[in-house]
């Protein structure tokens, strides 16, 4: 079974049901009977996505994140634990601290399940870079650090693997990222506006 989300709230449903049940449309009767119809042959449930999201982290994960970490290898790894590997190598300058960049990201636990993206919102992030306006692997990541971990660069893909200490550590965030979770995340840095 595929864990699908529709953008009113959060449904759980087998793979293959185009549109969440929805019992108070202003579809025809006839309409309404068969959406209730298929709603009870597909059995859907109404679920909490924090609570999908908490389960799927504790089962120790999925196909998608077994693939993801068998990956891992090609990684480079930094003296702080965060991971990186460039996918695409950027054309313009990198970013200089405290400057104003704009970011599209995807970020999911190693579960596979995806807690955010700027992709699906289409609208990038724009944050000040190495002023702790977001967590410390990204800064790390994207800034770089000054030996080990270079800055990327403006037209740039980075996947990034950061660990606890470098994300949100024992306290989570938001009530989708567990305490000590490790976040995958793919970066995209996007040329000034």
């Amino acid at each position: 079974m595929q864990i699908t989300f529709s953008t009113n709230k959060s449904i759980l449903r087998p793979a293959g049901c185009s549109k969440p049940f929805n019992a108070a449309s202003k579809s025809s009767p006839p309409q309404q009977k068969r959406l209730r119809c298929q709603a009870a042959q597909t059995d859907r449930v109404p679920v909490n996505r924090r609570a999908v999201l908490l389960a799927t982290a504790a089962l120790g994960g999925s196909v998608v994140a077994a693939a993801e970490a068998a990956n891992f290898d090609n990684y480079t790894t930094a003296p702080s634990g965060l991971k990186w590997l460039d996918t695409q190598e950027g054309s313009g300058p990198a970013p200089a601290k405290g400057a104003n960049i704009r970011c599209h990201y995807t970020g999911k636990l190693t579960s596979g399940a995806v807690f955010d993206s700027s992709y699906e919102r289409r609208k990038p992030l724009t944050f000040k870079i190495g002023v702790r306006q977001v967590i410390a692997g990204w800064d790390e990541g994207i800034l770089g650090d000054g030996k080990d971990v270079p800055p990327m660069k403006e037209g740039g893909k980075r996947k990034l693997v950061i660990p606890p200490e470098l994300g949100y550590g024992k306290r989570g965030a938001g009530g989708v990222i567990p305490p000590d979770a490790t976040l995958l995340f793919d970066v995209e840095l996007l040329g000034k506006r």
